[in-house]
């Protein structure tokens, strides 16, 4: 993307925030994804202050949950997308914030990311192992692409490894955040989770196209 805010393709991307309503009209609905039901989920813009030890690997944990970062967005709004079929699920979040900001937001997670191979969630004390950053799918203005397992432990039992993937994406001034996890129990218990890359790249496909859109958003 060159200084004025043009990506080669020559579509404009404004770098301004966008707001709840915007975030809203971008993203998905039932009708733009065949196979899932979209469910929307309550989201604030305040900056995370889930922790990790060690602290390094705190914009992994803050990607979980309620998916977020260390830096407060103008807007935010997440969204539960159930597959009707056997294909995974995911939770996502959209969240908008200063164009600075937003890059910042994607260069901490791949930082922490390539450092970190297991960490402590502080707030629930789960333990995270196996970090691995993932080939990057090549989503928006850019993204990162990380597995990682859960590890559950109990006092009388063996520890429960859950799989996890996240994948964190940017276009334009706004970031979307990506985690899926198979059920341990269930048939695709000990397999690597995945977020469907298909998923990822419509929704930064659909943002792109309301960015590049004449009007605008309201």
């Amino acid at each position: 993307m060159n200084s004025e805010g043009t990506d080669p393709s020559g579509i404009n991307t404004p770098d301004e925030p966008r707001s709840e309503a915007d975030l809203n009209r971008m993203a998905f609905t039932a009708e733009d994804l065949d196979g899932y039901e979209v469910n929307r989920t309550v989201q604030d813009t305040v900056a995370s202050g889930r922790t990790a030890d060690p602290a390094k690997c705190g914009p992994i944990v803050q990607t979980l949950g309620q998916s977020g970062s260390a830096y407060a967005a103008t807007a935010r709004v997440g969204r539960i997308l159930l597959s009707e079929g056997d294909d995974s699920g995911a939770n996502m979040t959209l969240a908008s914030h200063s164009a600075g900001d937003a890059r910042r937001v994607v260069q901490a997670f791949r930082e922490a990311a390539e450092r970190c191979t297991a960490f402590t969630d502080v707030e629930v004390s789960f333990d995270y192992e196996a970090v691995e950053v993932q080939p990057d799918p090549g989503c928006g203005d850019e993204s990162v692409s990380v597995r990682l397992t859960q590890v559950v432990s109990y006092p009388d039992d063996k520890p429960v490894r859950v799989p996890f993937a996240v994948v964190v994406a940017r276009k334009g001034t706004t970031v979307a955040m990506f985690y899926t996890f198979n059920d341990p129990r269930g048939p695709q218990g000990k397999r690597p989770a995945s977020v469907p890359v298909a998923i990822v790249r419509a929704q930064l496909e659909k943002i792109g196209e309301l960015e590049a859109s004449a009007a605008p958003l309201k």
